[in-house]
């Protein structure tokens, strides 16, 4: 019998008459039926969530009760840890490695992480002014809208529901339609944990359907949004019907650059990394690799020579290392930008396909692609495409590498590979990207902030800062001029 998920809205599941499939795309087969949220049924979580907030429990427990509850979903999620990770690689086609040892623990640590910091993150600071005394208080936005992508369903909710509830905002999440399985196990974990009624409401639906009743309402007071430009733009439209609080991470096109001094196994092992994890549906992935010209032929040839042995197969075989795309449609955008790109002059090294071992026929697989001579021009030079193709090109100079890093709309992230920390640590304040790694790639910390510039939107989640941008800041000034008689007390007291 397939598993049926209802919506969770003030603390009750509930049906709904429509339903939506959802697919392995592993295989093409039906998982799961996943309600969907009619008009009705989002008016319901925002008022829910609304209401909770304004004459709730929520907002108005302590700290430590606050702290409590957010430890209890940490728990929750590591105890049901196996069965998350498998039904996280079932839905969305990532390997069960990944899912296993990344995105699931990282989910429980998330939780973790801003419970224990939020009474410190949260704490008063006082001015001593000329004649008076500041109180600067941090408190919750109010009712947060919270979007997440297909690409990392619970980990991603996990960086914004824990954030928005340490700061104590309520919340209506809204997990992609495609990947909302468990997102919607995370609701039964927070329902077991015991929050009060309406803190948290998970509701199911196409962006086009309930995206702008989500993020128009006046009820809600801010939306933290992670996913594409064109969508990002869209939200941006229905939320200056009623001006709130947003958070926008909108996706990149990064670029790592490999210097000739670099260590070449750790560049090219962590190049292909930084491409090929999650079948390249990272905002973060090094979609162009700058390569310069004395190490060139032989980074080349080793990255192509590992990527043609990189296993494609279904997400629950241990031994698979890159999964299927999330759907059909997706598999055929990618195509059609390498197609584009090769009409356009760049050279195939490898990939480009549907592959044909019969045991992947079903799924939406696509072999991982490798193009260089891609010029600045190129469409696949500048736009994200969001799977697994990357473009190698040389260069000849750190000027010029520096302009053709930042030759893009796009500024999220970046990473650095060479022997010299000087160098790095210089050609990191040059290159226009919100986080820069070097040495290394894809490096996240609780403790430290991620977010990019430019058409990659703005804001940031994880760290004190992500923290604090689900809180506003009020400031009480207390007089103590001589005598308590400011002088704002006689400016027409004659």
């Amino acid at each position: 019998m397939t598993p049926a998920y209802p919506l969770f809205i003030n603390g009750e599941f509930k049906d709904s008459p429509n339903k939506q499939k959802i697919i392995n795309p592993s295989t093409g087969e039906i998982i799961a039926e996943v309600a969907i949220a009619s008009e009705k049924d989002t008016d319901s979580a925002i008022e829910a969530a609304r209401l909770v907030f304004d004459k709730g429990p929520w907002p108005r427990i302590s700290l430590e009760e606050r702290k409590d509850f957010i430890l209890k979903i940490s728990q929750g999620i590591l105890d049901k840890a196996g069965e998350l990770a498998k039904l996280e690689s079932l839905n969305t086609g990532k390997p069960i490695k990944e899912s296993t040892f990344m995105d699931i623990p990282s989910s429980a640590k998330t939780f973790e992480y801003f419970a224990n910091n939020l009474e410190k993150y949260l704490g008063a600071d006082t001015l001593k002014l000329q004649d008076a005394h500041s109180r600067l208080l941090r408190e919750p936005q109010g009712v947060a809208v919270l979007i997440v992508p297909w690409n990392y369903p619970l980990l991603i909710a996990s960086w914004k529901l824990a954030a928005a509830l340490a700061c104590g905002n309520t919340v209506v999440l809204k997990p992609s339609s495609l990947t909302p399985l468990t997102v919607l196990e995370l609701a039964k974990i927070i329902h077991e944990a015991g929050l009060p009624k309406g803190a948290v409401n998970i509701i199911n639906g196409s962006g086009a359907k309930i995206g702008e009743a989500l993020c128009a309402d006046k009820r809600v007071d801010m939306v933290s949004f992670t996913g594409s430009n064109a969508v990002g733009k869209q939200i941006l439209g229905h939320a200056s019907k009623n001006v709130k609080k947003l958070i926008m991470e909108l996706g990149g096109k990064s670029a790592s650059l490999i210097l000739k001094d670099a260590d070449l196994e750790l560049a090219v092992n962590g190049s292909l990394c930084s491409i090929f994890l999650n079948q390249g549906q990272m905002c973060t992935a090094m979609s162009r690799i700058f390569v310069e010209d004395d190490v060139y032929d032989r980074f080349v040839s080793e990255f192509v020579n590992k990527a043609k042995r990189i296993k494609l197969g279904n997400s629950l075989d241990h031994e698979t290392q890159m999964g299927p795309l999330i759907s059909d449609e997706q598999r055929k955008r990618i195509f059609e930008y390498v197609e584009k790109a090769r009409l356009q002059g760049a050279k195939l090294l490898y990939g480009g396909k549907i592959p044909e071992d019969g045991n992947l026929k079903n799924g939406f697989f696509f072999e991982p692609t490798v193009l260089s001579e891609v010029s600045p021009q190129m469409s696949i030079f500048q736009e994200e495409v969001f799977g697994p193709v990357v473009c190698v090109n040389k260069f000849s100079t750190l000027d010029e590498v520096i302009a053709l890093a930042n030759m893009s709309d796009f500024a999220l992230a970046s990473s650095i590979w060479t022997r010299d920390d000087a160098l790095a640590q210089d050609l990191a304040k040059k290159i226009n990207a919100g986080i820069i790694w070097v040495n290394t790639y894809g490096m996240f910390y609780n403790e430290v902030p991620y977010g990019g510039f430019k058409q990659s939107g703005f804001g940031k989640e994880l760290g004190k800062e992500g923290f604090l941008e689900y809180s506003r800041l009020k400031n009480i000034i207390i007089d103590k001029t001589e005598g308590s008689k400011p002088i704002v007390n006689y400016w027409y007291g004659f």
